[in-house]
């Protein structure tokens, strides 16, 4: 769940767009040759594909450029391409998408990186590299140098988006980061390669897991070992944040505060190219439009999520982000229903934060005004509401054996449904003594229609240091008066 939703949605409506940024890296164009596989060749144990159309796409640094204007940047980009057929298809598909490429220099003798996928229905069946990976020649260097800090002032940010194919050298790395602090400007970094000592000073970092395995000789599979080195490596560069993705996993963001970790939605994965591309735009974009570092984070992930679902180097826009962002609400929402060793989990993430934890408990059967503004109430004594709610055999024992009107999954989903709950809990007890002895919540809330002497758990919530409030009801709303009214024949309050 976002930290400050509003402030998203906001960003999503119109203050994600409208920044400019200079982007640097190595350019490529990406084409598709899409088909269907029916049959074997009679000529070799191969699969034949028919053929039925080709496409080319701006890819590498320059798709972090297409996902950069899919969410309202501008963005001037800076690289090097070939004299060639790759590089004329590549600069006009820049130029269809309103990329500025005054900065896209032509080196003679130079190819235009161009990798060609074969895909038969859904699946890539064979990749073709032509490719140049030698270092820029001292004079492109230069002249890419020069190209780039005359821009710096007109832009927002810089990033710098490194394929390992000889664009981004160590030396041009360095020149340009300390070029962007001159001129007062963030510096992020999608990185490649065993160095990374060539992106000292940036600003934020987004390696993949392996590329920071990689890099700190460390076992990508040891997640504890790896946000260990990577922590120290933020440390030694200077890092503001490292994003450590992880596929599946989702993103770690890596802080002087420790390491938060966002998961990712399940999704069905057809293709992961360009998801680091996604990332590094949609967090820069993100950072540019105020949003905090968990948050951009957040929205990164989300991103990722969409373009990993289809096929082909792909790019996000802001519709599908909206719509991802709204796909997981409702996904978070029923999240919010948890058995306690769950809740438990997410409650130390919270307390790591700072955040204070209100419990409350009830049966809330046929959920009504009184309990919505009650809940809302509760709440606003710190920043997590965790309702502990009576089971359908405890609701029994408490009011009869005609209640509840609505069973427990129910009577959850619903609350899940307030913006106001963070957690739903269901507890079997006639009591919800033993559940608030294992959340120690902060704060015990409970209507004001009880004294504190009444509240169940009052004496051991002060005893560990807690606060116990009696919170407002809303007079005459009750789910026992809206009983009586129906079976009365009247008209029920809501």
């Amino acid at each position: 769940m976002f930290r400050q939703p509003e402030q998203v949605l906001a960003a999503i409506a119109g203050t994600l767009g409208g920044h400019r940024l200079l982007l640097v890296g190595d350019l490529m164009l990406d084409r598709y040759l899409w088909g269907q596989v029916s049959r074997i060749s009679p000529e070799a144990p191969v699969p034949v594909l028919h053929l039925t159309r080709e496409d080319a796409v701006a890819g590498g640094a320059a798709n972090v450029a297409r996902n950069l204007v899919g969410l309202g940047c501008q963005v001037e980009l800076a690289g090097v391409i070939g004299h060639d057929a790759a590089g004329d298809d590549l600069l006009a598909a820049l130029t269809d998408l309103g990329i500025d490429t005054e900065t896209v220099l032509v080196q003679p003798g130079r190819a235009t990186t161009n990798k060609t996928r074969v895909i038969g229905g859904q699946q890539q069946m064979l990749r073709i590299d032509a490719e140049v990976v030698t270092p820029l020649t001292v004079a492109a260097e230069q002249a890419l140098f020069a190209a780039c800090t005359a821009r710096l002032e007109a832009v927002d940010a810089l990033l710098l988006s490194d394929y390992a194919k000889g664009v981004l050298t160590g030396g041009l790395c360095q020149r340009l980061i300390q070029a962007a602090h001159a001129a007062g400007r963030p510096v992020l970094i999608d990185p490649k390669g065993a160095d990374f000592d060539r992106y000292q000073g940036a600003t934020l970092m987004t390696p993949n897991r392996a590329e920071l395995a990689l890099a700190t000789g460390t076992d990508a599979a040891d997640l504890d070992a790896l946000f260990a080195a990577g922590g120290r490596l933020r440390a030694r560069l200077g890092l503001e944040q490292l994003v450590l993705t992880l596929g599946e996993l989702g993103l770690a963001l890596l802080g002087a505060d420790g390491v938060t970790r966002i998961p990712a939605l399940t999704r069905e994965v057809f293709d992961v190219s360009g998801a680091g591309d996604t990332v590094i735009a949609t967090i820069a974009a993100a950072r540019l439009a105020g949003l905090d570092p968990i948050d951009s984070a957040h929205l990164a992930n989300l991103a990722a999520g969409v373009v990993v679902g289809k096929v082909g180097t792909a790019a996000i826009d802001r519709a599908e982000l909206a719509a991802a962002i709204s796909g997981e609400a409702a996904l978070e929402q029923a999240a919010k229903v948890c058995a306690l060793p769950d809740l438990l989990t997410r409650m130390r993430d919270w307390r790591a934060r700072g955040e204070r934890i209100v419990f409350t408990n009830g049966c809330f059967d046929l959920l009504h005004v009184g309990h919505v503004t009650y809940l809302e109430r509760a709440r606003r004594h710190g920043q997590r509401l965790v309702v502990g709610l009576n089971s359908d055999r405890s609701v029994r024992a408490l009011k009869g054996p005609q209640r509840p009107l609505i069973g427990a999954a129910d009577r959850a989903r619903v609350l899940a449904a307030l913006a106001a709950v963070d957690a739903v809990v269901l507890f079997d007890s006639d009591t919800p003594l033993d559940l608030i002895a294992a959340i120690r919540p902060d704060v015990l809330a409970k209507g004001a229609d009880y004294r504190e002497e009444e509240v169940v758990g009052a004496r051991e919530v002060r005893a560990w240091g807690g606060q116990v409030v009696l919170v407002p009801l809303v007079p005459e709303r009750s789910t026992s008066g809206i009983i009586r009214d129906l079976q009365g024949g009247q008209t029920a309050q809501t």
